[in-house]
């Protein structure tokens, strides 16, 4: 047995393999290394005392409802964000003034990335 650690997606793993006994006559096909996608831009930092809205799992981002500079109320809708094939609506936490918009229409977010800045 040998043991390796592997990170995946910031998860760390003990992992034990088992070396195969027997000999295989299979072709290994010789690959090219594969091309890590370009880094998305980073999204602009919010002001010291502003809300963020998280995105509370993965999906799409099908609308973004408000802009910067716009007033919202608490229970505002923010975006629409689509996730299992079901649209889920990203609401307000809180009154205040949008002051900056980390996701676009289209665009892939994770959990816990940035929607939405309220200050």
């Amino acid at each position: 047995m040998k043991n390796f650690v592997v990170k995946v997606n910031g998860n760390v793993y003990n992992v034990e393999v088992e070396e195969a006994t027997g000999v295989t006559n299979a072709p290994i096909a010789a690959s090219a290394p594969a091309q890590a996608p370009a880094a998305a831009p980073a999204p602009a930092a919010a002001p010291a005392g502003a809300t963020t809205v998280s995105a509370p799992m993965p999906g799409n981002i099908l609308d973004v409802k408000v802009s910067v500079g716009q007033s919202v109320n608490a229970g505002d809708v923010l975006c629409i964000l689509e996730a299992m094939k079901m649209e889920n609506e990203i609401l307000a936490p809180s009154a205040g003034k949008v002051v900056a918009v980390n996701a676009s229409k289209g665009s892939t977010v994770n959990t816990g990335d940035a929607l939405v800045s309220i200050g």
